[in-house]
């Protein structure tokens, strides 16, 4: 037999493109439509409905960016349709085919009532299936006019990004607005035909099934009537039906679909643009659930549910029944499918809290698992937290992205930092966004790295990123590929049906132990870095409201929790740890609103502390510590600095204690009796020597500024590719190198540098009398674009590993690039503090605002090793925001000489958590405290359930066995051990012995504990 596979894949190509799909509407009448361009933001309905409106003709330009236009459609179904399917078709003026990253609309009846969206791949609205002839439509179109941020691959700045800069000129040319037939034949005929197309491309040049299918669509071709396509397309799909009945093979891999719409809550969109794109795409869901009983749809971040619930009632309404039918899977059980690294241990905790809680109350459904397809990497702390929060299993896919090395297994237990597994699974077909294609049902067998041992894989299915979600041709070619020679098997089912049978077939699946660093956009934990900064002390002062607020609950009379308050600001927190916006990675309009937003916590938070200390009376100043570690330290009262003792968690009179030994200043050396700092000529510190191990502790210059050029391959904003380290220019030009402060307990140096495009750093180098810790106070005038800043600190260490605090904990990292895992975390994250050290000695670099850094060493020519740790400070990205990170930075970081591990802890909590100065009568004792070392105290609250519990959340914080016992400063009546969700765990119990609770922690586990008053 001659070889024509080419002749039949073009001719079945063309005949498809442009006969079949051309022919899926069998007959169109427009719409008239009027339209009216609403001022500013969006508007409600009622608004809109009672505008004035003004004909509109298509081929009309529309929609300033950032703009909503509502458009008035009415027509008639004309008599001769009656028994026809009939629906709206309406095109925006569609560009490319993503959903979510342009025009968009959601169709409404003029009595409010939202129908459905329309997107460039899902055009249509239903309208009666079979008409009756006559009806009268009348639609209002909510249009958005977003701008395509992706116009040029991200391969040039665009001032798109905001409201503020993006202009008024169109973007969109409306072109179709047009009441249809469907020809159910014909759009068959199109996915049969897409179907088999699309399997035959995947198969061996030498399978017989690609021959035959092959042949059989040639065969069914020449049924095709080129004039009347209509009429011949059941003869073309009754040809088609033995090539599309023939089972799969017995063996054949099994893939799980389950309908999915990536959401993200703020990205190239502000967060007022996702409150709508959830109600286009819920909208969506529910009506494709109407039409396909076998339909599921996963969905994920309650965040998005509430705004549904709270500005789309009839949609919610619609969610619920879906949810109810069992159509519709609530899953992740997270307030927001947060960044993976960044949030601290507590805010992991209420992200679990805030979004499990959230599906309980609302749908009466508790999730078991994690959904995070698209975070940048995951804290090893997941594991147990997930696991805390009531969780049975994880997904996400985005490591299939690394850069270097591709992921060992698809499914696999993950073992976190405290030895807890959760049940994982990677989607091998790569994607969140899967359409059924015949390449990704390929890719999926293909790439899947359990042959052999296990048979099945998730699929979530739908249009993402965006929105948009699954489309009736999604499920249509799950339909066709259920039980299909030569492809995997689809069926559609729930998230945890699947996860069920992935373990019961795999139980001794492989363990993966550690974190999931994801080889790509590690510039994630530094660009955008007062987005980053706001989250970091929106946590802290939410832990500092909360202690104090519980203090005053507990003794001062007539003082009321605020429970609405702190559970609000919480949540918006928690909203802005959102995978785009904390990242960084977001439009320029999405971090000026979070900058706003996190001064609005702030200002929030700080009233509400300082009510609840005012609760306690007036009389005097006292020193309040929200720390869980004792501190001795110098502050500044009644501008004077004062040495000071508090207890953790607790208060002292601001009295004056004796310091160990006062501060010395003498030519650019501070000097307390601990350690001596030397500022070098060029303002870089030339020695730091500590008195107590009497050993230098820098092998060469530290604190090195150094501006590194950088501008990665792809992604400006999320990545920082290795070339980076190859140029750059020391920052060793001083204007200025003055004393500032000269005090017993205080000295400082101030260093001044400008350079670049008009750029100033001043750094204030302080030294307190007691400490050991070195200060660099940092304000940056930031003008540079294309650059990377870091601060270095060669020590005089041969350090094996860095140890890094992630959320409730701290992780391990090799020092050395022995193989490409090792070399590919050339940049990675950690929370308040980063430690190297070798038996007997070690350094923590310490901060209160920044998340990436390096670690590497060196072995120099006398035969030491300089272990160097350098913080990331700050970017200058240009893509999505043009003026990302431009302006004023204020931050602090430290170095912390002969540190151990609990050293670093306490002083990550110390820099974190100033002491306050308040007046204040009484002097209550803290509300907890702990005998043992290693045991840290981390939340102290009210039980949310208002019964007037305590609840107190505390970790083993050094990385071995802590013994402790917990005393309270209430009467205690009894303890139990809690979820997250503060439920008691039957099998986890703790004795009350002598007034305190006996606690005994493995290595970096995660407690809570329900304190009854008496």
């Amino acid at each position: 037999m001659h070889d024509e596979r080419q002749r039949i894949e073009e001719r079945v190509q063309r005949l498809h493109d442009q006969r079949i799909k051309a022919a899926i509407y069998a007959a169109t009448v427009p719409f008239e439509v009027k339209a009216w361009q609403a001022p500013g933001e969006p508007v409600s309905f009622e608004e809109a409905a009672a505008a004035p409106y003004a004909p509109f003709a298509m081929d009309t330009p529309w929609g300033p960016p950032w703009g909503t236009t509502w458009f008035r459609m009415r027509g008639q179904v004309p008599a001769e349709w009656a028994g026809k399917r009939v629906e709206a078709v309406i095109d925006l003026g569609f560009i490319g085919d993503w959903p979510g990253n342009q025009a968009e609309a959601l169709v409404h009846r003029t009595d409010g009532t939202p129908l459905k969206a329309v997107n460039p791949l899902n055009q249509y609205v239903p309208i009666a299936n079979p008409a009756t002839g006559g009806e009268q439509i009348d639609y209002l179109v909510e249009a958005a006019s977003n701008p395509d941020i992706l116009a040029d691959n991200f391969s040039k700045t665009t001032p798109m990004g905001d409201v503020l800069t993006a202009g008024d000129k169109p973007l969109y040319t409306f072109q179709r607005a047009d009441l249809a037939v469907l020809d159910e034949e014909v759009f068959h005929l199109d996915l049969d035909v897409q179907v088999l197309r699309e399997l035959m491309l995947e198969l061996g040049e030498h399978d017989p099934r690609r021959h035959e299918i092959a042949h059989a669509l040639d065969r069914a071709m020449d049924l095709l009537d080129l004039d009347d396509v209509s009429g011949s397309a059941a003869e073309v799909r009754e040809a088609l039906k033995p090539v599309l009945s023939k089972p799969a093979n017995a063996s054949a891999h099994i893939v799980s679909g389950v309908g999915h719409a990536h959401i993200d809550s703020a990205w190239l969109w502000p967060i007022r643009e996702t409150k709508r794109k959830t109600s286009r795409t819920f909208s969506n869901v529910t009506a494709l659930a109407d039409e396909y009983e076998d339909f599921i749809f996963a969905c994920s971040q309650a965040q998005q549910y509430e705004w549904v619930r709270d500005n789309y009632p009839q949609v919610w309404a619609r969610i619920q029944e879906s949810v109810k039918k069992g159509q519709w899977a609530p899953v992740g059980g997270m307030w927001v499918e947060a960044d993976g690294n960044l949030p601290g241990g507590e805010a992991v905790a209420r992200q679990f809290v805030h979004g499990k809680r959230f599906f309980i109350e609302n749908f009466g459904v508790e999730t078991k698992g994690v959904w995070l397809p698209d975070s940048f990497g995951y804290t090893a702390a997941y594991p147990q937290l997930a696991k805390l929060a009531g969780n049975e299993w994880f997904l996400t896919q985005k490591i299939s992205w690394n850069q270097t090395n591709k992921f060992p297994h698809h499914t696999f237990w993950w073992e976190g930092v405290d030895g807890t597994r959760i049940f994982t699974h990677f989607p091998p077909v790569d994607t969140y966004n899967a359409r059924f294609s015949g390449e990704e049902m390929s890719r999926a067998v293909r790439n899947y790295q359990e042959k052999g041992s296990a048979t099945r894989s998730l699929a979530p299915f739908g249009w993402g990123d965006g929105g948009g979600g699954p489309t009736r041709e999604i499920m249509e070619r799950a339909r066709r590929l259920a039980d299909l020679e030569g492809s995997p098997k689809v069926v559609v089912e729930h998230p945890d049906d699947f996860f069920a049978k992935a373990r019961e077939e795999y139980e001794d699946a492989p363990v993966w132990v550690g974190e999931l660093y994801l080889e790509l956009h590690r510039a994630t934990y530094t660009s955008q870095a007062r987005t980053k900064q706001g989250n970091r002390r929106s946590e802290h002062k939410l832990r500092e409201a909360e202690l104090w607020a519980t203090t005053a609950a507990l003794h001062a009379p007539g003082y009321t929790y605020p429970y609405e308050k702190l559970d609000r600001l919480w949540k918006t927190v928690l909203l802005h740890q959102f995978h785009d916006i904390l990242p960084g990675s977001s439009i320029a309009w999405v971090h000026r609103e979070a900058e706003a937003e996190y001064a609005r916590v702030a200002e929030e938070l700080e009233a509400l502390t300082r009510e609840a200390v005012d609760a306690l009376g007036g009389g005097g100043p006292r020193v309040f510590n929200t720390s869980p570690y004792e501190r001795s330290e110098v502050l500044r009262a009644a501008d004077r600095p004062v040495y000071v003792e508090v207890p953790a968690g607790g208060s002292a009179p601001v009295a004056a204690a004796e310091p160990p030994q006062p501060v010395t200043v003498e030519n650019r050396t501070l000097d307390n009796g601990l350690v001596r700092v030397t500022v070098a000529e060029d303002g870089t510190l030339s020695s730091v020597h500590d008195l107590r191990a009497n050993r230098e502790v820098l092998a060469d210059a530290g604190n090195l500024l150094r501006l590194h050029t950088d501008l990665p391959n792809y992604w400006d904003a999320w990545d920082v590719d290795k070339h980076y380290k190859n140029r750059y220019t020391d920052l060793l030009d001083a204007s200025e190198i003055t004393v500032v402060e000269q005090d017993p307990l205080v000295g400082a140096i101030r260093v001044v540098r400008s350079f670049g495009n008009g750029s100033t750093i001043t750094q204030t180098i302080t030294l307190r009398a007691g400490s050991p810790r070195i200060d660099f106070e940092t304000d940056i005038d930031w003008h540079e674009a294309e650059k990377f800043l870091k601060a270095g600190f060669p020590v005089d260490i041969r350090a094996p590993h860095s140890s890094a605090e992630i959320a409730y904990g701290h992780i391990q990292r090799p020092t050395h690039t022995n193989t490409s895992w090792e070399a590919a975390r050339f940049e990675v994250s950690g929370h308040r503090w980063v430690h190297i050290g070798e038996p007997g000695y070690g350094v923590a670099v310490i901060n209160d605002s920044t998340y990436g850094h390096d670690v590497s060493r060196t072995v120099r020519e006398d035969g030491g090793t300089t272990t160097t740790v350098r913080l990331s400070l700050v970017r200058a990205p240009r893509i999505p925001d043009p003026e990302a990170d431009q302006g004023r930075h204020r931050f602090t970081y430290a170095l912390l000489p002969g540190a151990t591990i609990e050293d670093a802890v306490a002083e990550g909590y110390a820099l974190n958590l100033p002491l306050r100065v308040a007046d204040a009568a009484g002097a209550p004792e803290p509300v907890v405290s702990v005998d043992g070392e290693g045991v840290t105290v981390e939340a102290v609250k009210l039980a949310d359930d208002r019964s007037g519990d305590v609840v107190v959340r505390l970790y083993e914080s050094r990385g071995g066995r802590a013994q402790g016992v917990l005393r309270t400063g209430f009467p205690l009546a009894g303890a139990k051990v809690t979820d997250l969700l503060e439920r008691p765990l039957a099998d986890e119990h703790v004795e009350v012995v002598d007034g305190g609770v006996a606690v005994g922690l493995r290595p970096f586990q995660v407690l809570t504990l329900r304190l009854a008053r008496a």
